[in-house]
């Protein structure tokens, strides 16, 4: 069995979706399991539904909602025509759930909430695909088990191996399946929980270690791994061949072709991991492996609207390890990560996502036992197999704030 995994942007129009058919008609003949993210810009979109409901202003999130709606039907009429409510008629189904929602008062904290509404992104498009290939619609609610930890569900991999390993063995060899990413269920509660933010391509390395799949193909509209992201750099270089531990470190320092999570479960049972494009299928991409050697070209990965902030003893005592526990308690409390650290006697800074519903309050509370200062509006660089050279070539016209290295690694923040 063979996961392949689709991103928003492989299916944000109904070109899109005819071609998503196509490849799995070439490169699935033997079955499958397809991992499809929303369509396009939909989670953006349905998370400003989300605000407006929570903030009790219903007019705004069913206007908003209804242009949700709006797009995902005008694919489905492309695709099907005058027969479009029949033929998705599940999502049909999803679009009346979602409307009687909104219509209804908003209960619990923002968290839960988020994850109610954000996830039919998933739903939707997945619905529509299903139905247009033909194929058998899985519902990762039922399969991917987890916590009650709202928007960064953690997985029980006993349980959803179970489940996962049942419903495949229960459609037969051969099969196309098609489910959804970033989504799964407190096992608890009952209620939707998501993976964390861009987590499709985690769902996609779940499903294939609980069935110990063959491969995992990730679908983008790049060639594969390039050693930079094009919007910062018109010269960028395909790297054919990963290990796992350069994967992983590309990924954690915030390359946006891999989710974080999704190597660990591929590593541990040496599953292939291939990055090609949906816009040349038949070309080779990128494939991580457990492959021996390291990268010899420079890696750039850029991350931007990032926030620095630096904490200060009031009492202008040491900056020691229960300082850092209390630190690090509230940051987890808060759900920042932390993209970057650095300290002194009697000083923390740490660099993090810009998060304007989270961060706001962390600050409060960090103010209650340290001095607080904080610069906004920055952008963070990462050099993987770095050289004075490439160093010198990011911070041209910038502003250098914080510089930290490492053997093969150098972070430098930036104004």
């Amino acid at each position: 069995m063979k996961v392949f995994k689709f991103g928003g942007a492989s299916v944000k129009d109904a070109a899109g979706v005819r071609n998503l058919a196509h490849i799995l008609r070439t490169q699935a003949q033997q079955g499958a399991i397809v991992v499809v993210s929303a369509m396009g810009k939909t989670t953006n979109a349905l998370e400003e539904v989300t605000r407006a409901y929570a903030d009790h202003k219903t007019d705004e999130a069913l206007a908003r909602w209804a242009t949700v709606q709006s797009y995902h039907e005008a694919i489905m009429r492309d695709l099907a025509g005058a027969d479009w409510a029949q033929t998705f008629r599940g999502a049909y189904g999803t679009f009346l759930w979602v409307d009687t929602v909104l219509r209804q008062k908003p209960t619990g904290p923002f968290d839960q909430i988020y994850d109610q509404i954000v996830s039919v992104g998933e739903i939707i498009s997945t619905q529509i695909v299903a139905a247009y290939c033909g194929a058998i619609w899985a519902d990762a609610r039922q399969l991917v088990c987890t916590d009650d930890t709202f928007r960064e569900g953690k997985v029980d991999w006993e349980q959803t191996q179970r489940a996962i390993r049942g419903f495949v063995n229960s459609c037969g060899d051969g099969s196309l399946i098609v489910t959804q990413g970033f989504v799964g269920q407190a096992a608890g509660t009952g209620l939707t929980t998501t993976l964390g933010r861009e987590g499709s391509d985690y769902t996609a390395a779940i499903f294939a270690y609980c069935t110990d799949a063959e491969s995992v193909t990730i679908w983008k509209d790049v060639p594969g791994v390039l050693n930079a992201d094009p919007k910062y750099f018109d010269q960028t270089v395909l790297l054919t061949q990963l290990t796992y531990q350069d994967a992983i470190e590309l990924a954690y320092y915030g390359a946006t072709v891999i989710h974080p999570k999704t190597i660990k479960p591929l590593q541990n049972k040496g599953i292939p991991l291939y990055v090609r494009s949906f816009l040349q299928p038949e070309a080779p991409g990128t494939v991580i492996n457990a492959s021996e050697g390291q990268l010899t070209t420079p890696s750039f990965i850029f991350k931007v609207n990032q926030t620095l902030i630096s904490l200060h003893p009031k009492d202008f005592s040491f900056i020691a390890e229960d300082n850092l526990s209390q630190i690090f308690g509230q940051f987890a409390a808060a759900g920042i990560k932390i993209n970057l650290m650095q300290n002194t006697a009697i000083s923390f800074s740490v660099v993090v996502d810009t998060n304007p519903d989270r961060l706001p309050a962390l600050l409060d509370l960090l103010r209650q036992n340290f001095r607080v200062s904080y610069n906004e509006g920055l952008e963070l660089i990462t050099i993987r197999y770095y050289d004075q050279a490439t160093i010198d070539r990011v911070l041209v016209d910038k502003k250098l704030l914080l510089e930290q290295k490492s053997r093969y690694t150098v972070q430098l923040v930036v104004k």
